[in-house]
């Protein structure tokens, strides 16, 4: 097995982090068109340029005779599931099968131990035809020889833009009747302050609420201060959210849905999170704010031409809400977990 040259990135070298990126975006792109939605370039500088007090990320690289090879990156929350790490391997597409990534890996698994990690969390993606393990396929296959299990498969989906008024229309007249009680409300950038401890008490159970089929996982600190943080980041990648909530009788924010433009992608959008809280369920509420970020989103950013989103194979609730607003599938994700 060829040695490579291993090292801590330093993100302020803007030649050395360009490097690592075109090994990433490389090796992202070569898994498929459809089957990975990477960072762009700016997106990803901002966040080991970001200055977080919920997290660490630190990018490494091995180089060969110079010329960077294999890029790794390791994040590492602070607050909460302090377990955890996640590790990210890209090896250049020229360089695959050499042995790279799994020199890479091992660095990352000792850094995260360094750090008091024992849970280690990887995901990778494939063409949607594969099928929910990916068997056969370089990324799942690679995490399966290390040691990582496939703890939940995700569907990327994909929804042309606009979706018809008439559509949007039928579907908030069809669940108005089921929550006349709760309040919907709209807006574009920063969560409002008056809603924004309402937001991270919500926001903060997502990845326990939503489906985490056996990976090991806790739920995030709820903390304003950090949802500024994190907003700040969010500016300075170049990113717009767009959301609705919707609130009780007490005003209390029982669900969201969460719509991220980019200017580095100036046709497209990610659906991130929606989540209702579960003693607010039953009531269309997760189609209802969907709905609404849909509408808001047609109304702020007309030309946008497609929505990305991502749900757990198992999600069949969301999975429904998602196809009757025209999204269909169109490449797979899967996560995996190792426990060290």
């Amino acid at each position: 097995m060829t040695e490579l040259d291993l090292r801590p990135l330093d993100p302020y070298d803007v030649a050395a982090f360009d490097a690592f990126y075109d090994v990433y975006i490389a090796a992202v792109i070569a898994v498929g068109p459809d089957a990975s939605s990477p960072w762009m370039r700016e997106e990803l500088r901002a966040i080991f340029l970001g200055r977080s007090t919920s997290s660490w990320t630190g990018g490494f690289v091995g180089s060969i005779d110079g010329e960077v090879v294999v890029a790794g990156r390791l994040r590492t929350r602070l607050l909460d599931n302090r377990e955890s790490a996640e590790v990210d391997v890209h090896v250049d597409p020229r360089f695959q099968r050499r042995g790279f990534g799994s020199q890479m890996l091992a660095l990352l698994v000792a850094e995260a131990h360094g750090r008091g990690r024992r849970i280690l969390n990887a995901e990778a993606s494939w063409a949607y035809d594969v099928g929910p393990d990916g068997a056969g396929e370089a990324g799942p296959e690679f995490a399966r020889a290390h040691g990582f299990a496939l703890g939940l498969s995700d569907v990327k989906r994909r929804a042309e833009l606009p979706v018809a008024v008439e559509r949007l229309d039928a579907l908030a007249a069809e669940t108005a009747s089921h929550h006349a009680a709760y309040e919907l409300r709209s807006w574009t950038g920063p969560v409002p302050d008056d809603l924004a401890v309402g937001w991270v008490r919500l926001e903060s159970t997502l990845t326990t609420q939503a489906p985490t089929g056996e990976l090991e996982l806790e739920p995030e600190k709820a903390d304003v201060a950090l949802l500024r943080e994190a907003e700040a980041v969010t500016a300075e990648q170049g990113r717009t959210k767009i959301n609705p909530v919707a609130l009780d009788g007490r005003g209390e924010v029982v669900a969201y849905s969460d719509i991220v433009t980019t200017v580095h992608e100036p046709g497209r959008a990610y659906q991130w999170g929606t989540l209702v809280r579960r003693d607010a369920r039953g009531r269309r509420l997760g189609l209802a704010v969907k709905v609404a970020n849909l509408r808001l989103l047609q109304r702020e950013s007309p030309g946008l031409s497609e929505l990305i989103t991502y749900n757990a194979e198992v999600n069949s609730h969301m999975i429904g809400v998602n196809e009757r607003l025209g999204f269909v599938p169109v490449a797979r994700l899967g996560e995996f977990q190792k426990r060290t």
